[in-house]
């Protein structure tokens, strides 16, 4: 019972992250005729991408430092609401400076999904279990985002853009009713409970924090482990934010796709990467028990993965053919989504779980730094050249550069006593 009810909250945020992704992704998907409608030239339309992460990436860190403190059900409610609300509000922008306020305070809402989701899975999940339920509670998150090209896509066309945001905002509401009803912060708060089960997840529990002592939160943010992380994740999200904002654009400036084909087209991707992040944590975690050495199994598929996605991306912007651009986009979002476990699976492996929240919540908010950076350089390159292949090829270098810094600076922890560190503070 107490196995079961575990996963279907994951499924819970399974949904969760799809509708994230939907919202998210439906400004990329509309962008051509709001670009239209309001006179935005591809600089201007950068900006507005960005604008987005910078409330996004600040609330990475705010979300994940707050399901330390209140749990990651309050926060979930707080967030889901205002991200669905404001989602709703990008119907009433008027001119570029009232959809830059609505993107900034919709992105807000959205940042603390991901460090929250890994604070719940801290909390409910044993070890060998903890990436593949991170994986699961995100796949949703692409999934949400094929949705996004034929629902948003057939939505504005029938009925207008504005129609479409108020649609799907409505369906973020619903679910924080369903997750504030159903969800609980820790498994013995819950009313659907198995004491049997709970007893063997609170001596595992009780084991890892023998394990790993819980130290102030500077502590772990000045790691070189944290940091490469963090950068590989940076990585990680420059090749999915310049996807998720330019490559419908791209599409339709590039290859001269319509509206209602575009959305077809660019939910393969999306759809091959749903596949990638819901097998990557089960990956790991089979590493995991084949090795008996979770951070090997972590570094193997993140290094591989993270290395080829960067390739194919790069080589995505020399080719010519459609099919050949989708083809390569389709092998980089399912590489770059493999891995999208193993940053969460890094920081629940190398840090106590007092901790989780926070050092989850920086770590995200350093890669979703690439949110504010992707778009507005790729618009910019764009502008200045013409062209998307520098773009590409920046983006592939990137991740590279990521993907080098996890391979030799994450490490085991070393050992080393609460007291002894807070004294040197």
């Amino acid at each position: 019972m107490f196995a079961r009810l575990r996963w279907f909250i994951v499924a819970l945020l399974f949904i969760g992250g799809a509708i994230s992704y939907l919202d998210r992704a439906a400004l990329s998907v509309a962008a051509p005729l709001i670009a239209k409608d309001m006179q935005l030239d591809p600089t201007e339309l950068g900006i507005v991408f960005s604008s987005f992460f910078v409330g996004y990436a600040l609330f990475c860190f705010v979300g994940g430092f707050a399901s330390d403190r209140i749990g990651p059900r309050n926060v979930f409610g707080v967030a889901m609401t205002v991200w669905s609300v404001f989602c709703g509000l990008t119907a009433a922008a008027a001119g570029i400076f009232s959809l830059l306020v609505v993107r900034v305070i919709f992105g807000m809402g959205e940042g603390p999904f991901s460090s929250t989701a890994n604070k719940f899975v801290s909390n409910w999940f044993p070890r060998p279990e903890q990436a593949s339920a991170v994986g699961m509670a995100n796949a949703g998150q692409p999934l949400g985002a094929a949705l996004a090209g034929p629902v948003v896509g057939l939505l504005a066309v029938a009925a207008g853009w504005r129609v479409s945001f108020i649609a799907i905002g409505a369906i973020g509401l619903v679910w924080t009713v369903a997750w504030m009803w159903l969800a609980t912060d820790r498994p013995e708060q819950h009313r659907w409970l198995d004491l049997d089960a709970l007893r063997a997840h609170t001596r595992e529990r009780a084991e890892r924090a023998n394990e790993l002592e819980a130290l102030p939160l500077g502590h772990y943010l000045k790691r070189p482990a944290i940091l490469a992380t963090a950068f590989a994740f940076f990585g990680y999200a420059y090749i999915l934010y310049f996807f998720l904002s330019w490559f419908p654009s791209y599409l339709t400036m590039a290859h001269h796709l319509s509206i209602q084909k575009m959305g077809v087209v660019n939910a393969i991707p999306w759809l091959v990467g749903f596949i990638g992040l819901a097998s990557g944590g089960f990956v790991c975690d089979a590493i995991f028990r084949l090795t008996g050495n979770a951070l090997y199994a972590r570094k193997l598929v993140l290094v591989t993965s993270l290395i080829i996605a960067a390739i194919c991306v790069a080589l995505a912007g020399v080719v010519t053919g459609i099919t050949a651009v989708v083809a390569l986009m389709a092998t980089t979002v399912f590489f770059m989504y493999l891995t999208a476990s193993t940053y969460w699976a890094i920081i629940l492996d190398t840090v106590a779980e007092a901790r989780v929240g926070g050092v989850s919540g920086f770590v995200h908010l350093i890669a979703n730094l690439a949110g504010i950076v992707a778009p507005a350089v790729t618009g910019y390159l764009v502008s200045v050249s013409g062209s998307f292949a520098s773009a590409f090829a920046l983006t592939g270098a990137i991740a590279v550069l990521g993907a080098l810094g996890v391979a030799f600076l994450v490490r085991e922890p070393q050992p080393e006593a609460a007291t002894e560190v807070a004294a040197a503070l």
